[in-house]
């Protein structure tokens, strides 16, 4: 018997894998899975990682990175792209090209500058590419307000430029969307702001939850992205991403000697827990 039942949303994640489950490929996977997606995925790096942070990154080839997404490309009908760490200006480069020729699916960017204890993740000629190749084919850039300000930074700018300048400045670069998450912010709630070509189109308020987070960048990005492929236009997907996020950082969980995870796939254990009852 033919198998009848619908295909959900596919949702091709660019990123590099996790060991540690907290971020990257691994924390997209679970992302798009618990949102209802069916996930994709395409290697960009190995890194050696746990919840303290990032050891190493070992890139992988352009040329397998362009491979593997143009094999899943010509089988498979995609919805959204969700691009996360890429490993070098290369790997850019490589996925810069694939997506201009599917120039009607959209795209989400993290950009994964450092991880968060700091360690560097992409250089000066990295941050270059992304700017000149891949943030012009956009359609939602989420950085913290720290990437936020590196992106957009020019010389002379002081170091706290003010953000709703720096989407300004992203988005004449070629993006049509930029939510600038505001964890690192000294606020004493966590403000996303999501901007537009005719400025602020929302901004949410969330409680600002104790500890950090392993993965709650990539967490954001993936859930938009499903929410995208789901159907919603991006101030609703944004507020649903947001949300979903949200839930996850409550429900977060220390395995390690690190950081937090997001967990999630909560709505399991809380299920799990309404069973017990």
């Amino acid at each position: 018997m033919a198998n009848t039942s619908e295909t959900p949303p596919i949702v091709l994640a660019f990123a590099a894998s996790d060991p540690s489950g907290g971020a990257g490929l691994q924390a997209d996977i679970l992302t798009l899975s618990s949102m209802g997606c069916h996930p994709v995925s395409v290697i960009t790096a190995i890194t050696v990682q746990d919840t303290l942070g990032v050891e190493d990154v070992l890139p992988m080839d352009p040329e397998w990175v362009a491979d593997q997404a143009r094999c899943v490309l010509e089988d498979m009908p995609v919805s959204v792209f969700k691009v996360g760490l890429t490993g070098s200006a290369e790997n850019i480069a490589a996925i810069a090209e694939v997506v201009a020729d599917y120039p009607d699916i959209p795209l989400i960017l993290d950009p994964v500058l450092a991880s968060g204890r700091g360690d560097e993740l992409a250089n000066d000629d990295m941050l270059m590419a992304l700017q000149e190749m891949l943030i012009p084919q956009t359609t939602l850039l989420t950085p913290n307000s720290l990437e936020a300000r590196r992106i957009a930074q020019l010389d002379g700018d002081d170091d706290d430029l003010d953000l709703g300048e720096c989407a300004r400045r992203i988005i004449e670069m070629g993006c049509e969307f930029v939510l600038i998450t505001g964890t690192h912010e000294n606020t004493a709630q966590v403000v996303n702001t999501l901007y537009g070509e005719s400025g602020i189109l929302r901004s949410d308020t969330w409680q600002r939850l104790p500890g950090s987070y392993h993965g709650s960048g990539c967490t954001l990005a993936s859930a938009i992205a499903a929410s995208i492929a789901h159907g919603l236009d991006i101030p609703e997907a944004v507020k649903d991403a947001q949300e979903y996020t949200w839930q996850t950082l409550k429900a977060g969980f220390r395995p390690g000697m690190g950081q937090f995870i997001p967990d999630r796939l909560f709505w399991a254990r809380d299920e799990e827990n309404d069973d017990d009852a």
